[in-house]
């Protein structure tokens, strides 16, 4: 028989990025008393990895738990950028409503639909949090009607938009039930999950039923799986059965050894846990996301939606440059291949599939922040290695013809760079949907819709075009007819004679053809990009050539040579420049862009083939 269990809530918080989702658990955590008094608390403290930190994104979802008036809620905490949607997907499957945030001045964003559109296909109630009601130019009123709006577009039912809308300061730590009143506390949240997000349901006398949403991994212990008890209970030695919905012939008998339940930021032991908690088990090794665990005598897998396709692929290699395996502790083929397969213990939306070669590995994901992250991560842990430029992944539809992953592309740009910005993305294929004015006229706000391809390198343009005040939200938007060819760069590489090291004499004259990417003294090899030119073709210069001395000195001979600054370039920056027949050679240290053929002879002759 189905009975809920009303000591405990299970609640995702998402919202588009930047909207202030870690912010408000930070809140929600030190309201229910999870730090004693005096205790140090980081801000945004669920942000744990270094680069979440440093961007001030999430990236990976995070589960936590904290106390209200006898009540358990269990909060998780969720990523907001397109790329990594996978993540959100999976969540919402341990959860029995959602708490949606949206920014007083900003309103409703892409990603805030997308995220939306998940959770009310699962039929999940929503709490609508207008968050930054604080901000001097925060405009609740408008916003809650702008949220009601994407609610009817993205047809939800009647009890859905029957949904309470909750006016919050996370900073200041306060929310209240009306725009006009600013409350003193988080109450008013925290009542509103209690009353509108349904208890779990399950029946506790029938057998176990866990579906595993997220894998958590640790060296010590191994993978650990993170989902909901549906059904039955959950105990310490008890035997299972792992099964899938998607694959029926799986069937493996394993022991739990282990079991957590999440209080406040720690995972504590139990020996059992019933209907509706959320837990951590430990000791499986073949658990994955979309698993269920159950009793033999009642093997029924839970139905789990495939995870969205990945989108984008680069090639992952072993580095071979004149300069490779100077910084790196991780080096060879076998290193990359056991990390990059590692990911895929805890990465769902991620795809690594091995190539002709044993030096090099296909890596798919859901965009390029995706990917550059993944990189990131790698080159911090000591790993080096070189990565081709980004490419879509095409299909071919039932007609036999090709088709590539599209993007709608949401741009709030000041009125004065509007035409700029649509001139660019008119190069690449993107066709402008609508166009209106936002923000009492002040800025335009653009819709595209653009292949994926015609994304790739343009953020950095977008920046510069812009002066730093546009911004660009992208959401993934199915398949469509391949648009024809687009031209990725108008402009050439600069690329180095002769290997040695660079000096001020030769950059100097090497500075007249382009903008430079290096400084004095740094190593440079032939085929390696010292920088970027102002013609559309490729320039060889020397960069190590020295002044050469003579009897007589000039009038000019002790003028001090002027460089001007190089630009120094991130790694997304330097993904978005690397053209097809470029690599970017990743290492601890440094970032270096390189033709794929280092040899300048054999390259021509691989042009002149195209």
């Amino acid at each position: 028989m189905r009975q809920r269990r009303e000591d405990v809530r299970n609640v995702a918080i998402i919202a588009h990025v930047d909207h202030g989702k870690t912010t408000l658990v930070d809140e929600l955590l030190k309201q229910s008393g999870v730090f004693r008094e005096g205790q140090e608390v980081a801000e945004r403290v669920m942000d744990s990895g270094d680069i979440e930190r440093e961007r001030g994104i999430t990236i990976l979802s995070k589960n936590t738990a904290v106390m209200y008036k006898n009540t358990k809620i269990n909060i998780i905490d969720t990523p907001g950028h397109a790329d990594f949607g996978g993540e959100v997907e999976r969540v919402l499957k341990m959860v029995n409503g959602v708490i949606l945030v949206v920014d007083a001045f900003e309103g409703a964003m892409p990603q805030t639909k997308f995220v939306l559109r998940k959770a009310l296909e699962l039929k999940l109630p929503v709490i609508v949090c207008i968050n930054k009601i604080d901000r001097p130019e925060a405009r609740p009123d408008e916003v809650v009607d702008e949220v009601l709006e994407l609610f009817l577009e993205l047809d939800a039912d009647d009890s859905q938009l029957d949904c309470p809308f909750v006016y919050a300061s996370a900073k200041a730590g306060i929310a209240s039930m009306d725009a006009g009143q600013p409350g003193t506390s988080m109450e008013p949240l925290f009542e509103s999950i209690i009353d509108y997000i349904p208890a779990p349901e399950g029946d506790p006398d029938t057998g176990t039923q866990v579906l595993i949403s997220t894998i958590d991994y640790n060296e010590y212990v191994g993978r650990i799986g993170v989902g909901k008890v549906d059904n039955g209970s959950i105990k310490v030695n008890q035997e299972v059965i792992i099964c899938n919905h998607h694959e029926p012939d799986k069937q493996l008998r394993v022991k739990v050894s282990k079991l957590y339940e999440f209080d406040g930021l720690n995972k504590v032991e139990v020996k059992e846990a019933g209907i509706g908690s959320i837990v951590a088990i430990s000791g499986i090794n073949d658990i994955h996301i979309g698993d269920t665990l159950c009793s033999p005598e009642k093997i029924e897998p839970i139905p789990f939606q495939k995870i969205s396709e990945p989108t984008i692929a680069m090639q992952f290699m072993v580095n071979d440059s004149p300069l490779a395996g100077q910084e790196g502790k991780y080096v060879t083929s076998r290193h990359i291949r056991d990390r990059l397969f590692r990911e895929l213990n805890t990465d769902v939306s991620l795809r690594v599939e091995e190539t002709d070669t044993t030096e090099c590995f296909k890596v798919s994901g859901r965009g390029e922040l995706h990917l550059s992250v993944l990189i990131e991560n790698m080159r911090r842990e000591g790993y080096e290695f070189a990565v081709s430029k980004a490419e879509v992944l095409y299909r071919t539809d039932e007609n036999g013809k090709r088709t590539e992953p599209m993007e709608l592309c949401y741009i709030d740009v000041p009125n004065e760079f509007s035409g700029a910005v649509i001139e660019k993305l008119g190069q690449r294929k993107g066709e402008l949907k609508n166009m209106g004015s936002i923000s009492g006229g002040v800025y335009t706000r653009l819709e595209f819709s653009i292949p994926a391809r015609g994304l790739i390198g343009y953020r950095g343009e977008f920046l510069t075009d812009t002066k730093g005040n546009g911004i660009m939200n992208t959401v993934f938007d199915g398949y469509a007819p391949y648009k024809g060819d687009i031209q990725y760069r108008k402009q050439g590489s600069l690329i180095a004679f002769e290997a040695g090291e660079a000096i001020t004499y030769g950059l100097f004259n090497a500075q007249e053809r382009g903008t430079l990417f290096i400084s004095p003294g740094e190593k440079v090899y032939a085929g390696m990009v010292i920088g970027q030119t102002g013609r559309s073709e490729d320039i060889e210069v020397n960069v190590c050539k020295k002044k050469q001395l003579t009897n007589t000195r000039s009038s000019s001979a002790d003028e001090a040579l002027r460089l001007t600054p190089p630009r120094i370039l991130s790694l997304e920056q330097a993904l978005d420049f690397i053209d097809t027949d470029e690599l970017l050679e990743v290492t601890p240290g440094s970032l270096r862009i390189r033709k794929k053929i280092l040899d300048p002879t054999l390259r021509k002759r691989a042009a002149m083939r195209k």
